[in-house]
């Protein structure tokens, strides 16, 4: 049997779109060559890789088996080319995600300092909800996730990172903002800005602060955290949010945080997969991730 690194591309790339057409724009091949060469590869394994219905591709159960070890070959290969041509730096891609409000207030000063510290300038930053994380690293599309709410996935590994500060946040008219020592009584019935479903910011909301409402409303629901600032500097309801991402909106006196009598916190957390080779490059982020403050 000699299996060809093109072949493991090119199932990776079908295993990630599920899609002849997809995978060859992703490649840069043209449809019959990488139907070609998954038909090669099915035809060498003796197994079929993927399910096929009404034109659709399906990753079955041998799929699966093979994507992690398929990914790790590539990987390794790509250790191979850049081995001789290090000078001093650690090389290869990384491919990083993260969910909302650590893409935008965290991950921008986390690269910067990673690369002032390796000298490493190729990283990728996708950022999505929790869910969509989850599913892009269990597709082998991402190296490492960055979460805002911890994840029970069975091919997952989750470590606790940084520390956060929740808070409940008003326009700074609404009636809540001019009591000095709101209770959790105060916000029942209230209407409410939150993430869509598969937001760990949602997630947190449900558990810790819609748990201990006997009335709240859904006033309108968005899928970033820029968004809920905005509505709620409208007046369009209020809403709990990270510190870390209404501290300029708070400094601009666009939004008002309420002083509730409880600290509410929660951990982000690193995301891998389980089966994910871990390659120097990757090795050296995650404990640059596990060292940094923050600060």
């Amino acid at each position: 049997m000699n299996i060809a690194l093109r072949q493991l591309r090119v199932f990776v790339a079908v295993a990630q779109e599920l899609s002849i057409t997809s995978a060859a724009d992703k490649l840069c091949l043209s449809k019959p060559a990488v139907s070609m060469a998954l038909s090669e590869l099915e035809k060498q394994l003796g197994q079929q890789l993927f399910d096929r219905h009404n034109n659709r591709l399906l990753i079955n159960e041998q799929g699966r088996r093979l994507l992690p070890l398929a990914d790790e070959l590539l990987a390794r290969s790509q250790d191979i080319e850049h081995l001789f041509s290090q000078q001093g730096a650690v090389t290869g891609k990384l491919n990083i995600g993260a969910s909302d409000t650590l893409g935008n207030q965290v991950a921008p000063f986390l690269l910067r300092d990673f690369r002032a510290t390796s000298g490493h300038l190729e990283q990728t930053l996708y950022i999505a909800n929790t869910a969509q994380i989850c599913q892009r690293l269990c597709e082998f599309e991402l190296d490492v996730g960055l979460v805002e709410g911890r994840v029970h996935h069975g091919e997952l590994h989750s470590i606790p990172w940084l520390g956060d500060e929740m808070v409940v946040a008003c326009h700074p008219q609404h009636p809540l903002a001019q009591l000095s020592a709101p209770t959790f009584a105060d916000l029942e019935q209230q209407q409410w800005l939150l993430r869509e479903p598969g937001s760990g910011t949602r997630e947190y909301f449900l558990n810790h602060l819609g748990a201990r409402l006997s009335q709240w409303q859904l006033a309108f629901e968005l899928n970033s955290t820029s968004a809920i600032i905005n509505s709620t500097a409208a007046g369009l309801g209020i809403t709990c949010l990270s510190r870390r991402a209404l501290s300029q909106a708070e400094q601009l006196k666009r939004v008002s945080i309420l002083n509730l009598p409880i600290t509410l916190t929660r951990d982000y957390w690193l995301l891998y997969h389980k089966e994910k080779y871990q390659s120097p490059l990757l090795k050296q982020f995650m404990r640059f991730c596990e060292n940094w403050s923050g600060e």
